[in-house]
Formats: structure tokens, C-alpha cells, sequence
């Protein structure tokens, strides 16, 4: 059911040609749509820049700003519940806009990790190599999907809940408009204004999930490779040489693959590390303390999708870690004891190589993995412990 709504969720036939970076298409629509990468015509490049400028300022820099200004303006007219809820809203948006940032500077990254890639699919020839790049395709789209999906329903659960009571939901200052005497009006403002910046989150979520996954890809068609060599007793000496020589390129590009995402996701990366566990703390206390059932869902779901953020990253950057160590296991055990000295000479720099793990940095201070997420997570509990020892809540209440 869902295949039909999206096509590029389902693997693609072997007879339809199908490159990695076509792993990117529905995350590309929407960036191109927020103005995040370049026209496709030289022409309207001066529009083009003028709708980027306009969506930043307005969404990423003046919707967090008024958050704030209506704390300012009506700081006592806000329940406990509803501060606390358009709290964790405005720290994410902070971090969200610095995320955002670091992606839109990261657009020439992207160009490159593509265009190595386009080098990467030339090395996939068998059917079985297309056929998994084909599933990792499928899989990076559905990924994008399901965020799009999980994101999306936080929003229109929480701006059900609250709209039905007659109430605001994230509780925005809105120039020249009325909140009160214009509900509706404003109420739709705020859930176009929302629903646009939520979709920017997603997107600097998804894409070092998507970018990440199709390095793993070509690093697990690498292993294939190294397991093959030498394994043709009808090949020559020369064509063994030649295929080690090609293992040896396909790592390089792997590394520079991953080497042209790093300042991207670095940044992104860090700040959700920073934020993870103060939003999460803040919304465990909305959620204990004052939410009903309807708002807690929506608090519940919010949670969710800032774990989102960083657990799947995090463990992909494990698994990543673990196939670089498989990666020179394969290699030795290759049929490589009655190679020539040559072959071997190569094998032993190229085994030097793969012994170095592909690890990434966030701020250049943390190591991307599970253990400092959840090094990160456990900050939750330290706010949670915080707010009960001093009976902030039940004073509240």
C-alpha cells in the first residue's frame, strides 16, 4: 500500500537502472524546495537565492525569536503545561536552525559525496552488487518516509489536542495579528510555520542517515570483493593484481566519501548531542507532571522523534566500525599464500589501511556511537532528578 504512494521505497527490477544516489530523491525535493541547494537553470538563480534568504529568516531565525517574545509578552497567561511544552519546542528550534545551517553550508559536500558515489557504482557489475544497491536505494527512501511520517504525526496530534480545548499550541508571537481575537487565523499560521520547520528537522536527520547508509552499502559490496580474490583458478597472475588494485581504489573512494560528509555532519551531529538530553528532561516532566492523555501522546511522540535524531546515526556508526574490522579480516583470509611477492607486498599495504577504523567526529569532541549517545541521554535523568528534588513540579500544580 505504501509502495504505491512511493515508488522509490520498494527495491527496483534489475532490469531498471538504479544509481546510489537516487537514494536521495525524496530528501532532495524538499531541500530543493526550502531553497537549501541551486536551480536547476542558471536563469533563476537570483530567485532562487531570494526564496533561500526568505525561508531561512522567516523559519529558522524569526519563528525561534518568537517563541521567545511571547514569553516576554505573556509569560502569566501560559500554564505549567504549556510552558513546559513550548519550551522543549524552542530549545529543538534553536538546535534545529544551527543544524539546518551546518546542511545548507554542506550542500558542495553533498555534490562530491555523489559524484564519488557515481564512481563507486562503476565497480558494481554483478547482478547480486546491483541487486543490494538497489535494496539500500529502497531502504534510504523508506527511511525518509517513516521520518516523515513520525515527525508529521507529533504535529497534528499535538495541534489537535490543543486546538480542540480552543488553545494555542506552541504559542507564538505573531506581528499584527491578534491571537485571541483571531484563533483561527493564527492558528493556522502556526501550523504552516510549525509543520515548515519540523520538515527542515527531518530533513538534516535523514541525511546522514541516507548519506551513511550507502557508504556502508559499498563497503559491504567491498567485503564481497575480498573474499573473491584469487578465487578463479582460470585468471592470471595479472588480472589477480588488477582486481586487488581495484579493492584498493574502491576503498579509497569510500574514504573520500565519507571524508566529504564529515564537516557536515560533525556539526549536526554535536548539537543534538547538546540538546538530547535537556529536551528529553523537559518533556519527561511535561509528561509526568501536567500533560492530559491527549497532549502526553503528542509530548510522547515528540520524545520519540528527537531520539530519532541520533540513535539510528549512532548505531549505523557502530555497525559501520564493525565492517572496517571485517573488512581486514576478509583480506587476510583471502587466498593470498601462493600469491606472487608483488600481489603480497600490496596486500600488506593495503591490509595496513583497512585496519584503520572509519570513525566520525561531532565538534571534533565526541565520537559518533551508541556510548556517547547514551552517555548524552542519561542528562534526562540528571533533569528529571533535579526538578523532583526541589518540588518545582508540585509547586505548579
Amino acid at each position: 500500500m505504501l509502495s504505491k504512494l512511493f515508488s522509490l521505497i520498494k527495491a527496483k527490477p534489475l532490469s531498471e537502472k538504479v544509481q546510489s544516489r537516487d537514494a536521495f530523491i525524496y530528501l532532495d525535493r524538499v531541500i530543493y524546495y526550502f531553497g537549501w541547494t541551486e536551480p536547476v537553470e542558471k536563469r533563476w538563480s537570483s530567485a532562487y537565492k531570494i526564496w533561500t534568504i526568505f525561508t531561512t529568516i522567516l523559519v529558522l531565525i524569526l519563528l525561534p525569536i518568537s517563541i521567545v517574545v511571547e514569553y516576554v509578552h505573556r509569560f502569566k497567561s501560559f500554564s505549567p503545561g504549556e510552558f513546559l511544552g513550548s519550551l522543549e519546542i524552542c530549545v529543538n528550534m534553536y538546535g534545529c536552525s544551527l543544524k539546518c545551517g551546518y546542511t545548507m553550508m554542506g550542500h558542495r559536500n553533498f555534490q562530491q559525496a555523489k559524484r564519488l558515489l557515481d564512481l563507486l557504482d562503476k565497480s558494481c557489475i554483478k547482478d547480486e552488487e546491483k541487486a543490494r544497491v538497489h535494496r539500500y536505494v529502497a531502504l534510504s527512501n523508506l527511511c525518509y518516509v517513516l521520518y516523515n511520517f513520525l515527525f508529521s504525526s507529533y504535529v497534528v496530534i499535538s495541534f489537535t489536542a490543543f486546538f480542540l480545548k480552543g488553545r494555542h499550541t506552541w504559542r507564538m508571537f505573531i506581528p499584527m495579528l491578534d491571537t485571541d481575537s483571531h484563533f483561527y487565523v493564527s492558528s493556522f499560521v502556526e501550523l504552516t510555520l510549525m509543520s515548515s520547520i519540523v520538515l527542515m528537522q527531518q530533513c538534516t536527520d535523514v541525511c546522514p542517515l541516507a548519506y551513511m547508509s550507502m557508504a556502508r552499502c559499498h563497503i559491504t559490496l567491498l567485503k564481497d570483493r575480498l573474499k573473491a580474490l584469487r578465487l578463479d583458478p582460470k585468471k592470471s597472475e595479472d588480472e589477480h593484481s588488477r582486481e586487488l588494485t581495484e579493492c584498493i581504489q574502491d576503498h579509497q573512494l569510500i574514504l573520500d566519501y565519507v571524508n566529504a560528509l564529515r564537516p557536515a555532519f560533525s556539526g549536526t551531529i554535536f548539537v543534538q548531542f547538546l540538546l538530547i538530553g535537556i529536551v528529553l528532561g523537559l518533556s519527561t516532566i511535561n509528561v509526568v507532571f501536567f500533560s492530559t492523555f491527549w497532549t502526553g501522546l503528542g509530548t510522547l511522540i515528540f520524545m520519540f522523534d528527537v531520539c530519532l535524531e541520533t540513535f539510528p546515526f549512532c548505531y549505523l556508526c557502530n555497525v559501520i566500525m564493525d565492517d572496517c574490522q571485517e573488512l581486514s579480516e576478509c583480506l587476510f583470509q583471502s587466498n593470498w599464500i601462493s600469491a606472487s611477492p608483488r600481489y603480497k607486498s600490496t596486500l600488506v599495504y593495503f591490509l595496513h589501511n583497512l585496519q584503520q577504523p572509519i570513525v566520525l567526529m561531532a565538534g571534533g569532541v565526541f565520537q559518533i556511537c551508541m556510548q556517547t549517545n547514551l552517555s548524552m541521554v542519561k542528562l534526562t535523568f540528571s533533569v528529571v532528578t533535579l526538578i523532583r528534588q526541589f518540588n518545582i513540579a508540585e509547586k505548579f500544580q
